[in-house]
């Protein structure tokens, strides 16, 4: 018994001799100037820490420290890079000796970082590195990650806060700056394999905009480290400024996430999403394993209204003064980032209203590898009928490339082009199939690249703005002597039972060389091209009478049956104008006189 009384005497007053050496005769400041000189030697700048440094002992070990700047470098606007007002550390002794790490406390305050970037390309994080070679860091990732799989008996953190925290970049190149800040970071009682709540809130300032979020969640570390699970993630964002659609954009999430450290993959879960009276849920899987990561991700959406996220317009336009961009300056858009990631994306949208067309039941499926984008399907219930699409996008290339197949089917092709042109010209039930390829996605060369071919079929319809059977009967009525012959309260249609035709694109112009359009009283035939840049159209068609003019009711077969009267459409697709050659009705009016003058002769001089 005496043994173990003088053996712990003894080590307690080891403890004791120790504790009084670091506190009396070890003085951690008499360090200071020695770091002071290994900063500037390393990294040329200067390290200022402006309180003594401070130790505790028990029951636990800790440092506190303050006043810590380092410098920028020379001739760069701000003088420090980093200031610190406050870091509190302490690690309980005791667990130590048993692997274990226990930490009471842990408190940063008052970062300050204040990075820039000169006009000459120099950052604020130049000389940084020191005089350390590849080799060491080499050597060092790789102790860094044999020690990765090194486990703890027990990790226990009383909590961390991270306050105060402000981040400003400075460009001088663009003249912007970009202000970040971190109101607060907190973590409470965190150990492994338990859940520890987690809470944040955020702000930043850029130059076109201003952000905040704040979020709250559950966040947990597996025992070995290799599992890190977030649960019941809330998030709520705030986004205001010019570019932002009506100026204000609230989102607001709930998530899971999961991301195995050992496997390098991560799962996050959506349980919910809603910006701009959007809803959304889905699933995002990411390996981030190999030098490609690979994204799988499913996602259901509500209804979208993007016309609702368009700024309103409220008598003239606000950029009525700005000058016209120069359309030399446009640049192809910078799709190299295809390349950095593969996709595998499934998504459904219950509708989407965008330049006032209206579209329901969506379905993407989106493949993207190697810088190729390949949808292969596309489809959606569109007025009355249904739109189903196949494309792919090439990326590789500095001006991309890209090809498509599109079919129309059932489709109330007069609501679709009112809503998607404000064209009221054509009616019926579409079929259209078109199929096409090209290069450059600016908008001009969008057009003008373009190569397609297709087909298009429109039954049970009609052409508004004109009335050909009435124009071929005033006509007629005129020619005959009837000067006071006019449409009077006749509607402009003209009732078709079936419009077929194909076309093929190229450099901007439709060219439809064979247009069929059948009714009971008339057929309509020709050729001609519509300029989707200028939207000109320019037809030239013949009509000819197969029924009678008087309509359905009329019994006998009208005098201009067979005849072919050439018909013009001209104009734009918004305004058309159509024209009757009343010239061939003349023609054909004099041959029928001619013919009945003839007839008569015969029969009076008893025919030959």
């Amino acid at each position: 018994m005496k043994f173990l009384k003088w053996f712990f005497i003894t080590l307690l007053g080891l403890v004791l001799a120790l504790v009084l050496y670091i506190t009396v005769i070890f003085d951690p400041n008499d360090f200071k100037p020695q770091i002071v000189d290994l900063v500037k030697l390393q990294t040329g700048r200067e390290l200022a820490i402006g309180s003594d440094l401070s130790w505790t002992f028990f029951p636990s070990l800790g440092i506190k420290l303050g006043k810590i700047t380092l410098s920028n470098p020379q001739g760069f606007k701000n003088a420090s890079m980093v200031s610190v007002n406050e870091v509190v550390a302490e690690v309980a002794l005791m667990p130590l000796l048993k692997k274990e790490v226990e930490i009471s406390q842990l408190n940063l305050d008052g970062l300050t970082l204040k990075l820039e970037t000169q006009k000459d390309g120099r950052t604020s994080f130049d000389g940084l590195a020191g005089n350390a070679d590849n080799k060491a860091t080499s050597e060092g990732a790789t102790q860094s990650t044999a020690s990765s799989n090194a486990t703890l008996a027990r990790l226990d953190i009383g909590g961390i806060a991270i306050t105060n925290t402000q981040i400003t970049n400075i460009d001088h190149l663009s003249q912007t700056e970009q202000v970040f800040a971190l109101k607060e970071l907190t973590l409470g009682r965190f150990q492994l394999g338990e859940f520890a709540p987690l809470n944040y809130e955020f702000s930043a300032t850029l130059p076109d905009m201003a952000v905040t979020s704040q979020g709250q969640g559950q966040i947990k570390v597996a025992q070995d480290l290799q599992t890190i699970t977030i649960n019941d993630f809330v998030v709520n964002n705030q986004v205001t400024g010019e570019g932002i659609p009506n100026g204000s954009l609230k989102a607001d999430l709930a998530t899971s996430l999961v991301v195995a450290l050992d496997k390098q993959t991560l799962s996050l879960v959506l349980s919910s999403f809603n910006a701009a009276n959007i809803n959304a849920t889905g699933k995002l899987d990411i390996a981030y394993g190999s030098k490609v990561p690979q994204v799988v991700a499913k996602l259901e959406v509500g209804d979208v209204d993007l016309d609702a996220l368009l700024p309103k317009q409220e008598g003239e336009p606000a950029n009525q003064d700005k000058p016209t961009a120069n359309p030399s300056k446009a640049v192809e858009p910078d799709l190299t980032a295809m390349k950095s990631v593969n996709l595998d994306v499934d998504v459904r949208i219950k509708s989407v209203k965008v330049a006032n067309l209206k579209t329901e039941n969506w379905v993407m499926k989106l493949l993207m590898k190697g810088g190729v984008a390949d949808i292969k399907q596309l489809s959606a219930d569109l007025y009355g009928g249904k739109i189903n699409v196949t494309a792919k996008l090439d990326g590789r290339e500095k001006v991309a490339s890209y090809q498509f197949d599109k079919r129309l089917s059932g489709v109330d092709i007069r609501a679709l082009l009112i809503d998607m042109a404000d064209v009221d010209l054509l009616d019926g039930k579409a079929n259209f199939n078109v199929a096409g390829k090209g290069r450059s996605l600016l908008p001009d060369n969008l057009k003008r690249n373009l190569v397609a071919n297709g087909q298009f079929e429109i039954a049970d319809g009609a052409i508004h703005g004109v009335n050909i059977p009435q124009m071929i009967r005033e006509a007629k009525a005129k020619l005959g002597g009837d000067l006071s012959a006019t449409a009077g309260s006749t509607e402009k249609k003209t009732d078709f039972t079936s419009m077929t035709g194909s076309f093929n694109v190229a450099k901007g112009v439709v060219t439809n060389p064979d247009l069929d359009m059948a009714s009971p009283l008339i057929r309509l035939q020709g050729a001609g091209t519509a300029n989707i840049i200028s939207e000109a159209l320019d037809y030239k068609l013949t009509t000819s009478v197969v029924g009678s003019l008087e309509g359905q009711g009329g019994d006998t077969r009208d005098s201009l049956y067979g005849v072919e009267i050439p018909f013009a459409i001209s104009g734009t697709m918004s305004e058309p104008k159509f024209a009757l050659d009343t010239k061939a009705l003349l023609d054909s009016k004099l041959k029928d006189e001619t013919n009945k003058l003839k007839d008569s002769l015969f029969k009076k001089f008893g025919g030959f």
